[in-house]
């Protein structure tokens, strides 16, 4: 498990609470990217960092747990999309889980929901039939 904080209290951040942790999933080939508090230009590093490792440990799916997700600018949705593009180039999929209502929005005005697997909860992805990369 690898987990990476920024913005707690004392830090150089502005207080909020942003952690990323990545782990392994419930089944072979499935790696979770737990987000917790806002992303932002001044968080999405982390995150950054996190999805990359998981497309290069060789994870055919990459769930993003945005059950704590709070906040996404466009920083962190160019973060997110990137790695969908990344992800897509060695045959994995990136794919959300548990967006909360503010997150949904986003995604929904940006147009980028259309491109992203979106499920309930973890729980309800890793059920879900597997779908072939780029058949969104």
């Amino acid at each position: 498990m690898v987990s990476a904080r920024d913005g707690w209290p004392g830090s150089a951040g502005d207080g909020d609470r942003f952690e990323v942790t990545v782990s392994p999933g419930p089944e072979p080939g499935i790696v979770v990217v737990a987000v917790v508090g806002e992303l932002d230009h001044d968080t999405a590093e982390p995150l950054r960092v996190a999805l990359d490792e998981g497309i290069a440990a060789g994870a055919r799916r990459v769930l993003v747990d945005c059950s704590a997700l709070l906040f996404c600018d466009s920083t962190g949705l160019n973060v997110l999309l990137r790695a969908r593009l990344a992800a897509k180039e060695t045959g994995a999929r990136v794919e959300l889980a548990a967006l909360r209502p503010q997150v949904a929005r986003m995604l929904a005005i940006t147009g980028a929901g259309a491109v992203f697997p979106r499920y309930a909860s973890i729980g309800d992805a890793v059920e879900a039939p597997e779908r072939e990369p780029g058949r969104e």
